[in-house]
This record gives C-alpha cells, sequence and structure tokens, in this order.
C-alpha cells in the first residue's frame, strides 16, 4: 500500500478547529485537499503529521504556531484610508491581498476589518499565534507527475499549467 512521502500527491478531507473546538474551515462538502507533499504547499506542521499515512487513515493533527502560520509579528492591524484603494476593489475582512511597501517590495496583508473610512490591515496571517487542530482523513495517494514535480504543485482536472 502506498504511503505519503516526498512527491507523491495527496488528497484529504479536513475539520480545522481552534483551541475552543469552533469550527474554522472543512473541506467536507467540498472536493478533498490535494497537495504535493514535500512541496510546502500546506502549513509544515501538518505536512510533517501527514508523513507515512496511508489511504483511509483517519487522525487528529495538533499543530502548534511555529509549525501552523506562525507567532504574530510586526506592529499589528493598521488603519489605511478605505480612498488608498480602487473604488471597484471589493473588499472583506479576512481578504488577503498584495501590496507594496515604501521601498517598493511587495507584502502580503489580511484585511481584518474595516468601515466606511478604514481599512485595518495586517501583515500577519489571522490565524497567526493560534494552535490549529485538524481532524484528517486521507482519501487517495499517487505519484506527482513530472510536470507537478517541476511546477511544485498538483495539476487537477481543471489546472491551467
Amino acid at each position: 500500500m502506498s504511503e505519503i512521502a516526498n512527491g507523491t500527491v495527496v488528497s484529504f478531507h479536513y475539520i480545522l478547529t481552534d483551541d475552543s473546538g469552533a469550527v474554522l474551515d472543512s473541506s467536507h462538502g467540498r472536493a478533498p485537499m490535494d497537495y504535493l507533499h514535500g512541496a510546502g504547499n500546506i502549513v509544515p506542521g501538518l505536512e510533517k503529521q501527514l508523513l507515512t499515512h496511508v489511504v483511509g487513515d483517519e487522525f487528529d493533527a495538533h499543530v502548534p504556531p511555529e509549525e501552523g502560520y506562525g507567532l504574530p509579528q510586526g506592529p499589528g492591524p493598521q488603519a489605511m484610508p478605505r480612498s488608498a484603494f480602487p473604488a471597484d476593489f471589493e473588499l472583506a475582512a479576512g481578504m488577503h491581498f498584495v501590496a507594496k511597501d515604501p521601498e517598493g517590495n511587495s507584502i502580503g496583508l489580511w484585511i481584518a476589518s474595516l468601515d466606511e473610512e478604514n481599512v485595518m490591515v495586517d501583515n500577519n496571517h489571522p490565524l497567526a499565534g493560534q494552535t490549529l487542530h485538524f481532524a484528517v482523513k486521507v482519501e487517495a495517494i499517487r505519484d506527482a507527475t513530472p510536470s507537478e514535480l517541476e511546477h511544485g504543485h498538483p495539476h487537477g482536472p481543471h489546472d491551467g499549467c
């Protein structure tokens, strides 16, 4: 039986909860998540705990912040005037976008909250600092194709690569 190893494409269902048990995300009701093991497509702590599992395995994975989305860094949420965004740009809390810093470097930002005048942005992922609790079921494992290995991610039936 094939087990998860570097260079395999893995399909799995998951339920992600926080420390209180509140569901943060789930793949149930949609297709399982696919990733290329060893390519850094998912949080490192979950990838590490998936290693050597086989199809049909169900397990709980507890991922500390250092192996998930990291510990919060930087100044925390900062206000940006809503006028700094294009008028037709639809904004929503939790949204991720890339902006340029004063030196012209690209930085990833998340919208923490917004009101009529300001958008609170943060360079930390919304789950930074949290332990992630995954309930996982491995659905499928296969060897990656040469193209998938070259591109660093799995190619699905609708992938344009």
